[in-house]
């Protein structure tokens, strides 16, 4: 009479613990073969793939965006006879929900043109940086505008972008120099906000002394689209929030 753990009962159990070591094995493979052809799609080596790849989800993103929003518009209720309409309009185009079309101000800004060999001029000041322009959208909000764009995307007051030498990177994509900011608005009291703004005066020392890129012009018209939300994959209440208070 032989126990449990006699030679003869450990060789009966082993072609079964063979077996499952080669079916792990196996899945272990097939799913490291399949991560490794999904770290290849959305993972690209160099840049221009990269964007490539991000420019393309983005408008991918864009046009299922519109396509909810051309929902939202035939499904929602007209505004009620209680409802104020001009506050209405007013908090929809704070929040960028609506196309706008007003008189205003244009913006440019560029980087200076490249110094002859032998410059001693630091290459740092031939450059927009983001503080430049945030200095500009800064000085628009408070001159009173009302709409905004950047490289003709609309922007809010909690819109954040981010220049990374001398590219600019909003809402997914990549934008070079020069940069346009439009604002609807008093385009005299929008001006008058410009040249009130000490940061701006430094800049326009720097366009005196490098070359840096500055035009202000008044716009009869503009046309500024709505704004487009941002790819979120999920999102959460902090806890002991109210969704509906």
């Amino acid at each position: 009479m032989r126990t449990a753990d006699t030679p003869a009962r450990r060789v009966q159990r082993a072609p079964v613990v063979v077996m499952l070591v080669l079916a792990l094995a196996g899945l272990l493979f097939t799913s490291s073969a399949r991560l490794a052809r999904s770290q290849g799609e959305r993972h690209p080596e160099n840049l221009a793939q990269l964007i490539e790849v991000e420019e393309r989800r983005v408008a991918e993103v864009e046009e299922t965006l519109k396509a909810l929003d051309e929902q939202i518009s035939l499904a929602a209720p007209a505004v009620g006879p209680d409802v104020d309409e001009d506050a209405y309009l007013r908090d929809a185009v704070a929040a960028g929900a609506v196309p706008v079309t007003g008189p205003g101000l244009r913006v440019a800004l560029d980087d200076a043109p490249p110094q002859p060999v032998g410059s001693t001029i630091p290459a740092d000041t031939l450059v927009v940086h983001q503080q430049d322009l945030e200095a500009v959208i800064n000085a628009l909000w408070a001159g009173g505008a009302e709409a905004m764009t950047l490289q003709g995307q609309r922007v809010l007051t909690t819109t954040a972008f981010r220049c990374v030498g001398n590219v600019l990177s909003l809402h997914g994509r990549v934008y070079s120099p020069p940069y346009v900011v439009e604002a609807i608005g008093d385009p005299a009291a929008l001006a008058a906000a410009l040249d009130a703004s000490d940061a701006i005066s430094t800049y326009r020392e720097w366009v005196d002394a490098v070359g840096l890129g500055w035009d202000v012009s008044t716009q009869d018209t503009l046309e500024m689209p709505a704004r487009t939300v941002a790819n979120l994959a999920h999102t959460r209440l902090p806890d002991g929030v109210d969704p509906l208070p």
